[in-house]
């Protein structure tokens, strides 16, 4: 269900890309009206992506910008791949690898143009140097190693660029712990934000990892009414899915499948939600998340 918070997300969101491609005063009002129209006519039970999905392909239909963050997602996957080596080498003197691996996954969640127009560089440096820190219920850690030991697919469904190398090393330990593994990696159809595309996980070379999928849609979530028929055949066959980001935890929450959410609280809603402070994680499996989250 919509929130107020997120309805004010989405409307910064359209005046930073007007204020920033639209130099005429009058028409940055006169379409701002129009977004806010599409705004207001949302139902409530849509979710926050849905909505941002349909003001930002109205914003597209009347500005043609094309996928306005290519440059930041380039920047962000060579940035993250720079640390690559010396991540790897923290994983593999870690006590424990799979742990350590998801908590550097989560930390990536950081590199989001999603929720804000801008990623502080050095808060991200600050949250990965410490990524150690964050907090994971060991009872459902054990729940999902076990899981995996037993899994024959897993679909892993992206976020962002940048955050994907991260991911990619996530998998890259879950294949060298769990060789027996068949791993889908679900990215956006279309450009929307910096989420993570087909061509943006080609570009780290994801590909010679697992099989990766682009779902067929901009929506910056994962709405499984609206994907196409490769990613749902993916999700429905898969023994274990692993969802990154807030946005694919809004539009995939509540469908019943064995999903593990992993994400940073990075908004006020989501603080709330989990009480929890921001840029803190939560990794929670689908069952289990109605005794950790607050309704709002």
């Amino acid at each position: 269900m919509l929130s107020f918070k997120c309805v004010e997300c989405t409307m910064k969101k359209v005046d930073y890309i007007l204020e920033n491609y639209v130099p005429e005063k009058d028409k940055r009002m006169k379409l701002r009206g129009e977004a806010l129209l599409i705004v207001n006519q949302s139902p409530d039970t849509d979710t926050s992506p849905y909505l941002n999905a349909r003001v930002m392909r109205f914003l597209e239909s009347k500005l043609k910008l094309g996928d306005i963050y290519s440059g930041i997602k380039h920047d962000y996957n060579e940035y993250l791949m720079s640390m690559r080596n010396e991540i790897m080498r923290n994983i593999k003197n870690s006590n424990d690898k799979l742990l350590a691996a998801l908590k550097f996954a989560m930390t990536g969640n950081y590199i989001d143009f999603g929720v804000m127009n801008e990623v502080d560089k050095d808060e991200l440096v600050g949250l990965i140097k410490n990524s150690a820190s964050q907090q994971i219920d060991l009872k459902e850690f054990k729940d999902f190693r076990d899981g995996l030991g037993k899994a024959g697919k897993v679909a892993y469904i992206a976020d962002n660029a940048g955050e994907i190398v991260f991911d990619m090393i996530f998998i890259e330990v879950i294949k060298e712990m769990f060789p027996h593994i068949s791993m889908d990696v679900i990215v956006r159809g279309k450009p929307i934000h910096n989420d993570v595309t087909a061509a943006d996980a080609e570009e780290i070379g994801l590909s010679g990892l697992a099989r990766v999928i682009g779902n067929g849609t901009d929506i910056p979530g994962t709405v499984l009414s609206e994907v196409n028929a490769e990613t749902r055949e993916a999700i429905d066959k898969a023994d274990i899915i692993i969802a990154k980001g807030q946005g694919n935890f809004e539009t995939l929450f509540g469908s019943g499948k064995n999903i593990y959410y992993i994400f940073l609280c990075k908004c006020d809603v989501f603080t709330k939600r989990f009480n929890i402070e921001k840029y803190k994680g939560i990794f929670v499996n689908e069952s289990n998340v109605k005794e950790i989250i607050t309704p709002i």
